[in-house]
């Protein structure tokens, strides 16, 4: 096996015994960024070389020199293009903010520079983080490494796409109704949306406040404990960030849940669920029942109208999120010559995309006199509902587990015609943010197709630690995390 294609916990055990250096892991995998790119199209902002060897030089002397080293020493980590960079074009993969460079770096950005990570790139995704294609960036469409006819997921699909197809081994993704766990489902690797609050969202370029958390992409379990100790922690920058300890994920990711209980709620398994997809999934639970876990009928009654609950608080937040974008303050301005009402017009129609303006309209109807009681409240109420059935399902559950996704990666512009299709997409995936919980995507089998099929986990608030384990448990038993595609 490659450089490229080790995990990060490799990749820092081979500098450990010097058998690789840093300045070696970041050229190949700069290589295989660049062999690869034109292929996925995986990032708005490619690695900058001279940086990124600049970087791992640095941590190559620290080490030679005896001096502490952070918990990702020398490892490439990509980063989506939704979470401030210092000094670094953050686009949100829209032409609103082509040219903006923030002063300053996202805290989760912050965090990996302080474990001596190396930031490599910016990654490509649905614009403003508005889709499950990632075909909605206004710059270019990312593809699955799997089969480059076909979507990654979205909207972190340029994060997905450079972990599954080794160009980087390790990325930051933000998931606001499945946009972390949906394109690591489709993809084939693992991917988890921590607890709202566990990472904090200073520096992230905010879709809908009360549901955007970022969490981390990769290969395996062990990795994605690795990269949650180094993210996680309270930022008294966000108003959001909770003051929980971080537990060690990586000492206990291996220890074994006794006595575990996994529910399977009888709403994730109905109509529109591949046929493919479901016997994957059942046959992960029966790997369950074998490694001494007993199944327990659950019911989320109220997941069916997640959904539809979930598409009237995004779009509502959204709208009062991107209205700071005008074209006076910073972001595009039209270079029509107008008054102040037809420059911001004009500046939001030719900065915005037609899916985020399509979201603002939607959000702005239902927040406006006479409908925000009709509307905006209702699902409020239900999404109390969807939290109330959690809560229950917990008591006597230790993880809910089912689909991530109804169906593996669909062909590009396949569905980009039907915004409802692609709604679709999220169907198990909505309720985790919506909740407030964390959830986890791990790879579960793959479709005669040879496409990949994932595993969802979904956990109590803040039990990470939980959730990490219960997933490892599955992964030590199987192999499907080993796979690498052929790009």
């Amino acid at each position: 096996m490659s450089l490229i294609e080790k995990t990060a916990t490799e990749l820092l055990a081979l500098q450990s015994a010097g058998k690789a250096s840093a300045l070696e892991i970041a050229d190949a995998f700069l290589a295989s960024a660049a062999a690869r790119e034109p292929k996925l199209k995986s990032f708005t902002l490619p690695p900058d070389a001279d940086a990124v060897r600049a970087a791992a030089k640095a941590v190559d002397a620290k080490r030679a020199k005896g001096e502490p080293l952070g918990r990702l020493a020398g490892v490439p980590v990509a980063v989506k293009d939704v979470l401030c960079t210092k000094g670094v074009r953050t686009t949100c993969s829209s032409k609103m903010l082509a040219n903006f460079v923030p002063p300053y770096d996202a805290d989760a950005v912050e965090r990996l520079k302080g474990a001596d990570a190396i930031v490599f790139g910016k990654t490509n995704m649905d614009e403003f983080a508005m889709g499950s294609s990632t075909e909605n960036s206004a710059f270019q469409a990312t593809r699955n490494p799997w089969d480059v006819e076909r979507i990654p997921g979205g909207s972190s699909g340029g994060s997905a796409a450079v972990v599954a197809g080794c160009q980087a081994p390790l990325s930051l993704g933000t998931d606001t109704g499945g946009s972390i766990r949906q394109p690591a489902a489709l993809c084939g690797i693992v991917g988890l949306k921590p607890t709202y609050g566990r990472v904090s969202r200073y520096g992230l370029i905010a879709f809908a406040s009360s549901l955007d958390q970022v969490g981390p992409f990769t290969h395996d379990v062990t990795d994605c404990a690795l990269m949650m100790e180094a993210i996680a922690g309270h930022d008294a920058r966000d108003s959001t960030s909770v003051a929980e300890p971080v537990p060690h994920y990586t000492r206990t990711v291996n220890d074994p849940v006794k006595g575990l209980r996994i529910g399977v709620p009888k709403e994730f398994f109905g109509q529109g669920l591949d046929a493919e997809v479901e016997a994957a999934v059942r046959g992960a639970l029966k790997e369950y029942e074998k490694l001494g876990a007993t199944l327990v009928d659950v019911s989320l009654p109220h997941s069916p109208y997640a959904l539809a609950a979930y598409y009237i608080v995004a779009p509502a937040e959204a709208s009062s999120n991107l209205a700071r974008f005008d074209g006076m303050h910073y972001g595009h301005r039209t270079a029509t010559k107008a008054d102040l009402i037809a420059t911001y017009s004009k500046s939001r129609g030719e900065g915005f995309g037609p899916e985020v303006q399509r979201r603002i309209i939607l959000g702005t109807y239902v927040l406006s006199s006479g409908y925000k009681d009709a509307y905006y409240l209702k699902a409020l109420k239900v999404r109390r509902l969807v939290k109330k059935d959690f809560d229950e399902a917990f008591k006597t559950c230790d993880v809910v587990m089912g689909p991530t996704t109804p169906t593996a990666a669909f062909k590009a512009g396949e569905k980009s015609d039907d915004p409802l299709a692609l709604y679709l997409s999220d169907v198990y995936t909505v309720s985790c943010n919506l909740a407030g919980i964390p959830g986890l995507s791990m790879p579960c089998g793959f479709t005669t197709a040879g496409l990949p099929i994932g595993l969802q986990l979904l956990g109590a608030p803040f039990e990470e630690e939980k959730l990490l384990r219960v997933a490892r448990m599955y992964e030590a038993a199987t192999a499907w995390h080993t796979r690498r595609p052929v790009v």
